[in-house]
């Protein structure tokens, strides 16, 4: 089991910048890649990236391409989501999660972290 813990909200005017980490522990060694996903009050559970954990390849969500970049640093078992230009359409809980296989579905979850941009 992957205990995962999100950091790094907060309230930020638009065009601003946060940074989130999500730090993890547990059964690391079987993690193939770790995802940032988020919920907008009354809407789904949206994917907005992952990265592959030994390789570092990443993939984005459309609406986040070219605003958000996603990171690791496998010493530490951390993945950042660097979140630029934001927009109050952003507003959300984030939440990151890892799963163990490239066809897996991502079964390991944070408790999320709030992050509202102010128009």
């Amino acid at each position: 089991q992957v205990q995962l813990v999100e950091s790094g909200g907060g309230l930020v005017q638009a065009g601003g910048s946060l940074r989130l980490s999500c730090a993890t522990s547990g059964r690391t060694s079987s993690t193939y890649a770790m995802g940032w996903f988020r919920q907008a009050p009354g809407k789904g559970r949206e994917f907005i990236s992952d990265i592959t954990w030994n390789d570092g390849i990443t993939y984005y969500a459309d609406s986040v391409k070219g605003r958000f970049t996603i990171s690791r640093d496998n010493a530490k078992n951390t993945v950042y989501l660097q979140m630029n230009s934001l927009k109050p359409e952003d507003t959300a809980v984030y939440y990151c999660a890892t799963k163990p296989g490239r066809y897996t579905n991502y079964d390991s979850w944070g408790q999320g972290t709030q992050v509202t941009v102010s128009s």
